[in-house]
């Protein structure tokens, strides 16, 4: 099992989500097709499968309460920091193209191994309301817009990640951006890491 897990996550890196396939994972792995089939009825089954086994530890898979909104950002920070760190950049922009293109990935991956941090579960912004950090119609826009795509440039970038600066992220961007969504006219967009942006070709 792990030589085929590893196969997977060696095509995901090379080729993307898209060059993943059950023909590829089975040359590579040395498994038999048909036992891949029996095993995972899609890709998507089998790539998250792969996630679970390495970037994605299914050790996170606990609920986020905190008792504070401050400290669910926090904690959430430094669970997408962890699994960033768990893979390679290239990893990591490939499955970030991948959710643009396939929302459901998104949302399979944090269903199978609980929240990552690239997105705000709801049971975190209805504990905030509830307390009164937030108002009610307070959007998790800004957070699945700017943590994951800033944690994710200063990877690629070699720039560090430490305590320090996921305290004054949360301090200073996300915790004053999620305040400011509120009595608006218009919906906000998805946010990139939400799971279901809009994707175009435009420009292309």
């Amino acid at each position: 099992m792990q030589r085929i897990l590893a196969a997977v996550s060696a095509v995901l890196a090379e080729s993307g989500y898209e060059g993943v396939s059950f023909e590829e994972v089975a040359r590579r792995s040395g498994a038999a097709k048909a036992s891949l089939y029996r095993r995972w009825s899609s890709k998507q089954e089998m790539v998250v499968a792969a996630l679970k086994a390495g970037p994605a530890q299914p050790t996170a898979s606990a609920e986020i309460d905190t008792g504070s909104l401050r400290g669910d950002l926090l904690e959430l920070a430094r669970r997408l920091d962890r699994t960033m760190r768990a893979s390679d950049s290239k990893t990591g922009m490939l499955l970030l193209q991948a959710g643009l293109e396939d929302p459901d990935l998104c949302q399979a991956i944090e269903a199978s191994v609980g929240p990552t941090g690239a997105r705000l579960p709801r049971s975190v912004l209805d504990a905030a309301i509830g307390r009164g950090e937030l108002p009610s119609d307070a959007d998790p826009f800004p957070f699945e817009e700017v943590l994951g795509s800033t944690l994710l440039l200063r990877r690629v970038n070699g720039v560090p990640v430490d305590e320090a600066y996921l305290e004054t992220l949360v301090d200073v961007v996300l915790l004053p951006a999620l305040r400011a969504t509120t009595g608006r006219q218009r919906p906000l967009p998805s946010g990139i890491f939400s799971g279901n942006p809009r994707h175009t070709m435009e420009g292309k």
